[in-house]
C-alpha cells in the first residue's frame, strides 16, 4: 500500500481505469484519491464507481495531492498548466498521460524543478491490458519512474524507454489497437464469406487474436517461430499465409505504424515550437 495521495486532473474513462487498476491491486484507497472534472455529472459517475472524493476545481486536487496525473486533452494541457502553475511545486510528482505532448513542454511551463513523467497508454487500459510506454523527465526520480511502473502493471504492462521513442510507442501501441480491429473486422468477413454467422465469426476472429497474442507474450518465442508451428507443409495455413504476403500486409502494417509515429512527432515539434516561444 502506498501512502502517496493520488490526484486526477480529467475524470474520463482512461483516469477511472487507471484509478480502478489503484484501488483493485491495493496500491492505493479511495481515501487517498481524488479527480477533478469540468463536468459534474462525470464526477457523479466517478465517484459512484469508484468511492473517491471529486472536485470541479483543479486546485483543490492539486493541494490534496502527492502524486499528480494530467488526464487530460492534449489541446487543454497549456491552459491547465497555466491555470495550475502556481499550485504544482517540486514536491509533486506530474504524471501526463496527454498523447503527444514533450515533458520539455510541460517543464517549461511549471517549476523548472518539477518532476514529469510521460505516459502514453493506450485505449485497452480500459479492460486492464494496456501497452503503456512512460519516460522520465529531467528531474523524475528512480521511485518515481518504479511508482509509474507499477500503477500501469495493474491495468496491463508499462515499458520505459527514452523520450525520443515515445513516438514509436504511438505510432505501434498508441495506434496499433485500431490496426487490429481492422484486422478482426477483415477476418470476420472472411468468416462470414464462407457461411460463419456475423457474430460467430466476430467473436472467432476476436478470441483468435486475444490467444495468439498470449501465446506471444507467455511462451518468449518469436512470433515467426509460432508462425511456423501453424503453418504445415502443404497445408490450409501457408496458403492464406501466400495470399497475405502476395496482398502486402507485412509493408501495409509497417507503413501504418511508421505514418503514425511521423504524426506524433509532427504534433510533438508543435509543443516544443510554444516551449520555445514561451521562454523567448
Amino acid at each position: 500500500m502506498r501512502k502517496e495521495r493520488i490526484g486526477f486532473i480529467g475524470g474520463g474513462k482512461m483516469a477511472e481505469a487507471l484509478i480502478k487498476g489503484l484501488l483493485s491491486a491495493q496500491i492505493s484507497t479511495n481515501d487517498k484519491i481524488e479527480a477533478s472534472d469540468i463536468d459534474r455529472d462525470r464526477c457523479q459517475i466517478l465517484e459512484k464507481a469508484t468511492g473517491i472524493k471529486t472536485f470541479l476545481e483543479n486546485d483543490k486536487v492539486v493541494s490534496n495531492s502527492d502524486v499528480l496525473f494530467l488526464a487530460i486533452k492534449p489541446n487543454l494541457m497549456g491552459n491547465i498548466l497555466e491555470e495550475l502553475k502556481e499550485v504544482i511545486t517540486p514536491r509533486h510528482l506530474v504524471v501526463s498521460i496527454a498523447a503527444g505532448i514533450p515533458t520539455c513542454f510541460i517543464e517549461s511551463n511549471l517549476n523548472p524543478q518539477c518532476r514529469i513523467i510521460r505516459v502514453m497508454p493506450n485505449t485497452p487500459c480500459l479492460v486492464g491490458e494496456t501497452a503503456a510506454g512512460y519516460s522520465l523527465g529531467m528531474h523524475a526520480t528512480e521511485d518515481d519512474g518504479m511508482f509509474v511502473s507499477e500503477v500501469f502493471n495493474t491495468v496491463g504492462k508499462g515499458y520505459r524507454v527514452e523520450e525520443p521513442l515515445l513516438d514509436a510507442v504511438t505510432g505501434l501501441s498508441g495506434s496499433g489497437p485500431a490496426f487490429i480491429y481492422i484486422v478482426i473486422e477483415a477476418l470476420s468477413d472472411g468468416g462470414v464469406k464462407m457461411g460463419l454467422p456475423r457474430s460467430t465469426a466476430t467473436a472467432l476472429a476476436a478470441q483468435t487474436v486475444l490467444g495468439a497474442a498470449k501465446m506471444v507474450l507467455e511462451s518468449g518465442r518469436h512470433a515467426a517461430e509460432l508462425k511456423d508451428f501453424v503453418t504445415s507443409p502443404g497445408g490450409t495455413t501457408i496458403e492464406g499465409v501466400h495470399k497475405l504476403e502476395k496482398n502486402g500486409i507485412r509493408n501495409a502494417l509497417i507503413e501504418a505504424v511508421e505514418a503514425a509515429t511521423k504524426k506524433s512527432k509532427k504534433l510533438g515539434k508543435s509543443f516544443s515550437k510554444q516551449r520555445k516561444e514561451y521562454n523567448e
